[in-house]
């Protein structure tokens, strides 16, 4: 085992590698920092998708299990994989939480209410899991099904909202149970800043049926001029222009979202809300919500990874990221574990500007980076965490341009970081989550349209020495589960027993 040297862990969030192209807005920047270091120092390109990180075969990866992974030191097996499983093996449809609910909606005569993301970007839902939900509510003779849709146009193409709702109509056709009832952009429904105002645009439609009144679904998406992402809060209306499903008293919701994160702060006020109404609520996957919401698939343990070994031998951290990201440095990197150890610091930075992301590629990298570079200065901390949030934050809006900026403004920060360790006697480790950048335009019935969402393309992971510090570099594939170990390494610590990845220097 080396001596322990202090280092920096520098997670640049949707770096991912793609040959050039002209839709490639990571080639395109004028990068000349991050393009000296991979060609000079040691680099691999580690898989970050599919079943290299947990993921179903051929999934793109994502911030959350990206961070999870890193954390762990091994592939966890992922929500939506847990999910899938229970399909495939019939176990969903005869879970014992949703057959209990939809047996009491058969004898009362209530309605299910279905809630979630209709797309198949795989980041936070699946479109096609409404399709078991709905064969199960048929089976079990529940009356009346509503399905409250949000649109995407984020983990998938824009402006293919319709698209999605026709395959929704289609699964409840076939099914023959099931309707539309609300349509939503992810922008009110699956907030994240913390914006409550948006989110409640959404809670309105579901519980009180207030919103844009519309005869069919199709129809919201024509009261947008911001694409699929911000579809205002719509109600779909029945023949006597009433809205047709609100939430009722004594009926059940189930969230049909797998990942937490962004659909947590509407399961919140939903909860808030019916409190009084006596509704079930449910959740396909287990949620981080303020109130317990009993979930049908349990979690996977992520746990014992990189964030207790340091722990256990008194390393301290300090875990550095603007808001978009925070999370993902602290709760994710820590295996989905909400305390916070007694060895580590967290640093969430904020800023007064609105965040218009195409109008601020640089977001707030500039604080990020001036506190990653004064934590590196405290000879007290060995390793300083952080999560430069732009290529992925701006790659999402689809805008080539920005996101090129937002590559050119990481590259700067990148060498300011690389200075500050030079002149602290660190290490540091650079790696992507997962792709997103690189892939910023696709090709489909002959007609290229923007791209935001995630990539299955692996992620480079460079380790810029010390000075003096000789390493030698790791052969053969490499994945995400491999950073934990390589951290662990170079502190001179030995991997937990549980991790199945190796130190790559």
């Amino acid at each position: 085992m080396n001596a322990p040297v202090p280092g920096i862990l520098l997670v640049l969030d949707g770096w991912g590698h793609a040959e050039p192209s002209g839709a490639n807005a990571l080639t395109e920047a004028a990068t000349p920092y991050l393009d000296r270091l991979r060609a000079e120092c040691p680099a691999v390109l580690a898989d970050a998708s599919g079943t290299a990180v947990g993921l179903l075969p051929g999934t793109v990866g994502n911030s959350e299990i990206g961070h999870m992974v890193i954390g762990a030191g091994r592939p966890l097996p992922y929500d939506s994989v847990l999910v899938q499983e229970q399909i495939d093996g019939g176990q969903l449809r005869g879970n014992p939480q949703l057959v209990e609910a939809c047996t009491r909606l058969a004898e009362t005569g209530n309605a299910l209410h279905l809630i979630g993301l209709c797309s198949d970007g795989m980041i936070h839902a699946s479109v096609h899991h409404l399709q078991e939900l709905l064969r199960a509510a048929a089976e079990l003779k529940v009356p009346e099904v509503f399905i409250h849709a949000i649109t995407d146009g984020r983990d998938v193409s824009d402006n293919t909202g319709a698209a999605y709702l026709g395959l929704v109509e289609k699964y409840a056709t076939e099914a023959g149970i099931g309707r539309i009832a609300t349509v939503v952009g992810r922008g009110y429904a699956m907030d994240k800043s913390g914006n409550l105002q948006l989110t409640e645009q959404a809670a309105d439609a579901v519980t009180a049926g207030r919103g844009e009144a519309v005869s069919e679904p199709q129809e919201a998406l024509e009261l947008t001029t911001r694409g699929d992402e911000w579809v205002p809060a719509c109600v779909i209306t029945n023949g006597e222009g009433l809205p047709a499903g609100p939430v009722r008293e004594g009926d059940a919701v189930l969230f049909t979202n797998f990942r937490s994160d962004r659909i947590q702060q509407l399961a919140d006020l939903l909860h808030s809300r019916l409190a009084s109404r006596e509704v079930t609520l449910l959740s396909l996957a287990q949620y981080d919500t303020r109130a317990a919401i009993p979930a049908l698939v349990p979690r996977g343990d992520a746990g014992e990874g990189l964030a207790v070994q340091l722990a256990a031998h008194g390393i301290r951290s300090v875990r550095i990221a603007e808001a978009e990201k925070f999370e993902h440095v602290t709760y994710y990197l820590n295996g989905r574990d909400a305390a916070v150890q007694p060895t580590e610091e967290h640093v969430k930075v904020t800023g007064g500007e609105p965040a218009d992301y195409q109008a601020r590629p640089q977001m707030n990298l500039a604080k990020v980076t001036e506190a990653v570079c004064q934590a590196a200065a405290r000879s007290e901390v060995p390793l300083v965490i952080a999560n430069l949030a732009n290529i992925d934050v701006v790659g999402h809006t689809g805008h080539f341009d920005a996101t090129r900026q937002a590559a050119e403004y990481t590259d700067r920060a990148v060498e300011e970081i690389c200075d500050a360790a030079r002149a602290t006697g660190r290490w540091v480790l650079l790696v992507g989550d997962h792709g997103n950048a690189e892939k910023m335009r696709i090709t489909s019935d002959g007609q290229t349209r923007p791209y935001g969402g995630h990539t299955t393309n692996p992620v480079p992971a460079v380790l810029v020495p010390a000075e003096h510090q000789n390493l030698a570099p790791a052969t053969g594939p490499a994945t995400l589960a491999d950073i934990a170990p390589s951290v662990l390494s170079l502190l001179a610590l030995p991997p937990t027993k549980v991790m199945t990845g190796r130190p790559l220097w």
